[in-house]
């Protein structure tokens, strides 16, 4: 091993960020604005504050302030996990033998188990702030929902989780979780909402989306008094507060002089990928630096590789804003794969109009080959990672035998989201053979995206 660079990176509790990095601020082309679906005009901090919490609607809404500092209570409760560390792979690179360097950052080191306790904590003190009595959300695998219960039960919120129903079934111990920390749980869509009921006679036996669940979460919102709707991907507020993760594996690379030449990250709605990789497009934006970016994401939900970039609605039932986004309609439902928070119709503005300016690479890949590149991970490196971050491991290892082939000596950063424990039912699928892969046709990418809003 090489001696200067240990095993795990950490750093000092002094060099936690103060503040998130705001990468709409350096992007000359500004993310298309948010429209009404009744006025097809950009919605005002008026009217996004009827849905979120007014301080977070002014964060959505601001595109030129590069840094915004983290208020101290979040910072005290960041210090609870914080600084995560930057991981040398070098077990895995043996294994692959291959002259790359990789590194991850690794977010599974707190109890909600991924990166999402980094937002979940900023949106839940900012509804506190403003005197709510809880929020609504919805979760796809459960990260976000279990991140959300726990950082609503510091702040003593109520919390109201829309769980995607075969996540909910699938996941029973990552809602029992939810349930710890006082949060309720129902499984989307549900009879339980107009929205709901709605979808379900709709598409009958559904197994659910995130889209449907976000319906149904804003629904409930707008319709009990002090509450406020809050998302765990997708929106820029959330990119901005994840942006903690590539501040911190920037700080980490600068302190042991290590440069990413490739940086890899799942796709879902965005969170993971932006958090890790906005600071990095910042400089390569400044033109300070340059590296090559790939979004990962599943074969079975291809928004960026085979969606349309365009106005769509965020949710299945139609009652949230249109963003601009690359989407594959928002009536498709995903299949029933096992990497639940990654089964979203579009891609965050943020990313869409990055990818659009050829400014990031997308690549789709099977849940099979994925799951054979989560089993090598974990035997190797000793960490069992959550299936939607092992998209990204999946790339890297792919990236790292390119590297083999040629004999380059290519340095590689990945985002390990969190640890998949709660994830047994698909481990054990994959183990027993009984796993599958399914790749929408073209026909039925078509005939969502026909049902695109008319502007």
């Amino acid at each position: 091993m090489n001696n200067k660079i240990p095993y795990k990176i950490y750093l000092e509790e002094s060099e936690l960020p103060k503040a998130w990095y705001n990468v709409r601020a350096d992007m000359k082309t500004k993310p298309a604005p948010l429209l009404n679906p009744g006025t097809g005009k950009p919605m005002t901090l008026e009217e996004l504050s009827g849905v979120f919490c007014t301080e977070l609607a002014k964060q959505e809404l601001d595109n030129d302030t590069a840094y915004i500092a983290i208020p101290e209570e979040i910072l005290d409760f960041y210090k609870m996990y914080r600084p995560a560390p930057l991981v040398r792979a070098y077990f895995l690179e043996k294994a692959l033998g291959t002259p790359a360097k990789i590194y991850y950052k690794f977010e599974g080191n707190n109890t909600s188990g991924s990166h999402k306790l980094n937002s979940a904590i900023a949106q839940a003190y900012y509804a506190k702030k403003q005197g709510l009595k809880g929020v609504t959300t919805e979760t796809g695998a459960g990260q976000w929902g279990t991140a959300l219960s726990m950082a609503c039960s510091y702040f003593g919120l109520d919390c109201k989780v829309y769980m995607v129903k075969v996540s909910y079934e699938q996941k029973p111990f990552r809602r029992e979780v939810m349930r710890t920390y006082g949060a309720s749980v129902t499984p989307s869509p549900s009879d339980t909402t107009k929205v709901g009921r709605e979808i379900l006679e709709k598409f009958p036996g559904t197994t659910g989306s995130l889209g449907c669940a976000i319906s149904e979460a804003v629904e409930a919102a707008v319709t009990h008094e002090g509450y406020r709707y809050v998302l765990g991907s997708v929106l820029s507020q959330v990119l901005l507060h994840q942006s903690i993760i590539g501040l911190e594996a920037m700080a980490a690379c600068d302190k042991y002089d290590i440069k990413p030449d490739i940086i890899i990250g799942c796709a879902g709605g965005g969170s993971n990928l932006g958090g890790l990789i906005s600071p990095f497009m910042g400089k390569k934006l400044r033109g300070e630096a340059d590296y090559k970016f790939i979004a990962v994401e599943p074969a079975s939900c291809p928004s960026l590789t085979r969606g349309s970039y365009a106005y769509d609605f965020c949710d299945t039932g139609m009652v949230c804003p249109l963003a601009k986004m690359y989407t594959l309609g928002s009536g498709f439902i995903p299949s029933a794969n096992h990497a639940g928070g990654l089964r979203y119709h579009g891609m965050s503005s943020v990313l869409s109009e990055l990818y659009d300016e050829g400014l990031i690479e997308a690549r789709s890949v099977e849940q099979t080959s994925v799951f054979e590149a989560a089993q090598q991970f974990a035997r190797v490196e000793g960490t069992l990672p959550a299936p939607e971050s092992s998209h990204a491991i999946r790339v890297a290892i792919d990236e790292a035998l390119k590297c083999k082939e040629t004999g380059e000596e290519k340095t590689i950063l990945f985002g390990l989201t969190g640890t998949g424990y709660f994830d047994m039912v698909a481990y054990q699928k994959f183990n027993d053979g009984e796993m599958s892969d399914y790749i929408p046709s073209d026909e039925e990418i078509a005939k969502s995206l026909a049902n695109l809003p008319k502007l």
